[in-house]
């Protein structure tokens, strides 16, 4: 069973609360986490100590999945802490604003660490945007990677810390062959949400890679919706980097 880490908190300055917007009968993150298990995932809620997140809390008991919560700027700290509380070796990345993240791809990285990488990075096109899988990670190169780093450090950008390790086996997931989407589907920001409700209503909740890049190729005009973003977003990243 892959651990697929649903790493989620309340607070959002750019579209607020967004893990609770409707996606269909369901908020998103209710999404996120039957996602999770339609792909035969295993959910772990990974949120943080802040107050506002007792409503993620109520959700995943709800929904009778386990939830750790840790540190609220610190993830990658959250993230060791989760290992250790749970005795989880290994793991996979799920961020609550990647609706139609693909769980294909998600076992295809799994595979490769299994094979004695640390991390496994996302797809190229997955990176630019098109959010269809996260990272496969080791918890030993976790903790490494938090070693010597303040508690109060921002690490949203994990990656960043993780690549400074020492001897970090590191490989990238190739994109697939055929239907990769270049578009971007993660959600930052209301006209995000618009696209993305707008291809739930399309072809539903838990609509296939290929079944989505087909909705992209047959109606351009859509993908128009949030593509201006994408500059912004980008710059962001860096940012947030430096």
């Amino acid at each position: 069973m892959i651990v697929a880490f649903i790493t989620v908190r309340s607070s959002s300055s750019r579209l607020a609360q967004k893990c609770f917007l409707p996606f269909g009968e369901v908020t998103v993150l209710e999404h996120i986490i039957k996602r999770v298990q339609y792909y035969g995932l295993e959910p772990l809620v990974c949120t943080t100590n802040e107050l506002e997140d007792d409503l993620i809390v109520e959700m995943a008991n709800h929904l009778n999945v386990r939830y750790f919560r840790g540190s609220s700027i610190n993830k990658l700290l959250r993230w060791r802490d989760c290992c250790q509380a749970f005795n989880i070796q290994e793991f996979h990345t799920v961020d609550a604003d990647d609706p139609f993240f693909c769980g294909e791809e998600v076992k295809r990285s799994f595979a490769l660490l299994k094979l004695g990488y640390d991390m496994v990075a996302p797809t190229p096109s997955s990176s630019r945007g098109g959010a269809t899988v996260g990272y496969s990670l080791s918890a030993t190169i976790v903790e490494k990677a938090c070693e010597g780093l303040e508690t109060e450090t921002d690490t949203e950008m994990m990656w960043f810390y993780i690549e400074r390790v020492k001897g970090l086996r590191k490989i990238t997931l190739t994109d697939p062959a055929e239907s990769v989407i270049y578009h971007r589907m993660t959600l930052d920001y209301p006209e995000d949400y618009i696209l993305l409700e707008a291809i739930r209503l399309i072809v539903g909740n838990f609509a296939s890679r290929s079944q989505i890049y087909d909705v992209l190729k047959n109606n351009p005009d859509l993908a128009k919706v949030n593509a201006f973003r994408s500059e912004e977003w980008l710059v962001l990243q860096t940012v947030k980097i430096l």
